[in-house]
């Protein structure tokens, strides 16, 4: 059985719990692990200590603009340190962390863990 681990950026409580059930509905044929970390920033080292361990990864978290550029950074920083992780280590990470303006679009979006989940299922599946 292929080995999964989320990893879970619980800033937004709220908002992040339902990721994860949206993105665990998906993975039923999996063995699946989920670590919680503070923040966004933070899943991309957390996914490289861990790329020997598991076949495939989902990375879950909000980021939501304030007032400063932080949003940017951490977004940007984010993203791209996720795509280098998978393309070194040739697995699949799938990337449910969302981005909004404000909460209420954060809410609208929750459910985006499952593309997250199909999307590492079907790349494990090729």
């Amino acid at each position: 059985m292929k080995k999964i681990l989320i990893v879970l950026a619980d800033y937004y409580g709220d908002i992040s719990s339902e990721l994860l059930k949206s993105a665990k509905n998906n993975l039923n044929n999996f063995s699946i692990k989920v670590v919680k970390v503070p923040g966004v920033f933070e899943i991309p080292v957390t996914i490289s200590k861990n790329i020997k361990k598991y076949d495939a990864f989902i990375a879950l978290g909000c980021v939501i603009k304030g007032e400063t550029p932080h949003f940017d950074f951490i977004s940007a920083a984010s993203t791209q340190a996720i795509m280098d992780l998978s393309i070194h280590s040739k697995k699949p990470i799938g990337n449910g962390i969302i981005t909004c303006l404000n909460k209420k679009q954060a809410r609208a979006r929750a459910d985006k863990g499952k593309e997250a989940a199909k999307a590492v299922a079907s790349v494990l599946s090729q």
